[in-house]
């Protein structure tokens, strides 16, 4: 059996877009460059004959788009996410320029799914959903006028995509790496860390702070894999029962 390709593997995700053109002509740029994996957020019209329009020739991804309710439901499944923001966000992962990305979610889409998030014509992505991705970047654009229209944005990545599928000099992968932990695999030891925090005494839910957001971004920057998540959830547990039987 074949593998897929990486670009096959990739999913472009448009978080509540507001305008169906710009779907449209998204689809039109993933189709141009060979990205199928089409996810909207809670889109304000779709499908929309707009939409339709704007896609020429590249309606089976429009088809084919898969709409769901948030962005954490877009990511089910995945390996790897980058979000593409043109704002320095605080407590993230260090960024990296387009390019860059590019060739990094090719590489990590040899793996199993990955996904690029774009946000909102208007207001972008929130601080929320770039802390549901590994990594953010930019499109290095002039700093006086660094906002590109969503479908641009689109093709820009997308081409960039491409180019980084066809150069042979990926890195070679490291010898007995495990699994990449999944992003569900990840929001489960979020939650059960923090769950473990409450009952041992070390989290006030009541006033978190920037303890959630801290163990996110940690957890970004390990590339943690499955046996590694077992392993911390293990270790949880178990803290979890002795905690119990002390009291």
């Amino acid at each position: 059996m074949i593998p897929p390709l990486p670009l096959e593997r990739i999913r472009v995700v448009l978080s509540h877009p507001s305008h169906p053109g710009n779907i449209g002509a998204a689809a039109r740029a993933m189709k141009t460059m060979g990205l199928s994996q089409l996810v909207l957020v809670n889109p304000r019209r779709f499908p929309d004959p707009q939409a339709e329009t704007m896609a020429v020739g590249a309606d089976d991804l429009l088809i084919n788009a898969r709409v769901v309710d948030t962005l954490s439901a877009a990511l089910s499944g995945t390996l790897f996410a980058t979000a593409i923001t043109a704002r320095r966000r605080e407590l993230a992962v260090e960024p990296l320029w387009a390019r860059e990305a590019a060739v990094e979610l090719v590489n990590e889409a040899a793996s199993g799914d990955v996904a690029l998030v774009f946000g909102n014509e208007t207001a972008g992505l929130s601080n929320d959903e770039v802390a549901l991705c590994r990594r953010w970047a930019s499109i290095p654009a002039q700093s006086g006028y660094s906002s590109l229209n969503l479908a641009q944005a689109v093709q820009v990545m997308c081409y960039e995509l491409r180019m980084a599928a066809l150069d042979p000099g990926s890195p070679p992968p490291i010898a007995d790496a495990g699994q990449p932990a999944s992003h569900d695999d990840v929001e489960g030891l979020l939650a059960h860390i923090e769950r473990t925090a409450i009952e041992t005494g070390y989290l006030n839910p009541a006033h978190p702070k920037r303890f959630p957001l801290r163990m996110r971004r940690l957890l970004a920057r390990a590339r943690i894999e499955q046996e590694e998540i077992s392993m911390l959830r293990g270790m949880l547990t178990a803290i979890a029962k002795l905690t119990k039987k002390v009291d």
